[in-house]
């Protein structure tokens, strides 16, 4: 999602099995963690389940369960804490997947305040995912943690994500920069209005702030095709990089609440597809899986122990 709140392949891996794991078995209180496991099940699945008030959970401690489908190793010493309902979470989660660096998923629930428990406080004062665990060295931010993956993983990732050319790479920060209090604090809205607000605050949202907020999200969008996409294959280029990425994320946010942002946009459809093609069609669904049903997500936070304090900054961001 977004806020503190909701915090907000290679081209083609040859020889690689794409492995399903569907994690089951957790407790009443934990919302399922979505599989993670993937080539040749060098990625582990954990959750952190359990209370509200711990994130402790059956048989876990805070390092978390290991799927039976994943296998040990030092390679496997990077954690990322993530909720798929998040849009940075989602670009540092397919990011990762795409180009196949192992990581152990950390399923942080923000719908139950698991971000402000004093376990994920020890882990990051900033209580906000996503959050990356690379041995003893934890990086917050998901550009922060997209380029460091980058940088880090340089035999994996091919350059078009984040190109050495000095303009090429200017381009990508651009984008990165721009989109913060652009289509993510927009798109952000929008879906906090129409998925959370009345659950949240009780009643509805004004009819005249929710027009106020699509109209905001549509200039966003307008911009986004006139400044950064024009006649491209992709937002700097002919091949995808971390701001289309980023960029597809926080746009498919407000149509998890049933906005169609593509209609009427053919180019931004088209390109869409093309991101879609680039990354995988099965990973591009899986890592949107959730925030594509978020039918139930009221009730979560309604039930949640978090409920006051999530109503404490409703009303900071939209009195």
């Amino acid at each position: 999602m977004t806020m503190e709140v909701y915090a907000v392949f290679p081209d083609k891996i040859a020889q690689r099995k794409h492995i399903e794991a569907e994690v089951k078995g957790h407790t009443a209180n934990s919302r399922r963690c979505l599989p993670c496991a993937s080539d040749g099940g060098r990625n582990r699945v954990s959750s952190w389940g359990g209370a509200e008030s711990s994130l402790q959970g059956e048989d876990q401690s805070l390092a978390g369960a290991v799927s039976p489908h994943t296998s040990g190793g030092p390679e496997e010493d990077m954690e990322l804490y993530l909720d798929l309902r998040s849009q940075p979470c989602r670009s540092v989660f397919l990011f990762a997947r795409a180009v196949g660096i192992p990581f152990e998923f950390k399923l942080v629930d923000l719908s139950k305040g698991q971000q402000y428990t004093e376990e994920f406080g020890d882990i990051s004062a900033v209580r906000k995912v996503p959050v990356m665990k690379d041995g003893g060295f934890v990086l917050t931010e998901s550009t922060s943690i997209l380029k460091y993956l980058v940088q880090k993983h340089r035999a994996l990732v091919k350059d078009h994500w984040f190109p050495e050319d000095l303009q090429q790479r200017a381009r990508v920060n651009e984008y990165l920069s721009w989109q913060h209090l652009n289509l993510r604090a927009h798109g952000s809205k929008v879906f906090l209005l129409k998925a959370l607000f009345p659950v949240v605050m009780g009643y509805e949202v004004a009819q005249e702030k929710m027009e106020a907020a699509v109209e905001d999200l549509n200039q966003s969008l307008r911009l986004l095709e006139e400044k950064f996409l024009q006649s491209r294959a992709f937002l700097i280029g002919e091949k995808i990089s971390l701001a289309d990425l980023v960029a597809i994320v926080e746009i498919m946010q407000p149509v998890g609440v049933g906005v169609d942002v593509f209609g009427g946009r053919p180019r931004l459809a088209a390109w869409r597809d093309r991101v879609k093609d680039a990354i995988g069609e099965r990973l591009f669904d899986e890592g949107h899986e959730e925030v594509m049903k978020t039918s139930g997500l009221g009730e979560e936070i309604k039930s949640s122990s978090q409920l006051g304090e999530f109503a404490l900054k409703f009303r900071k961001l939209f009195s």
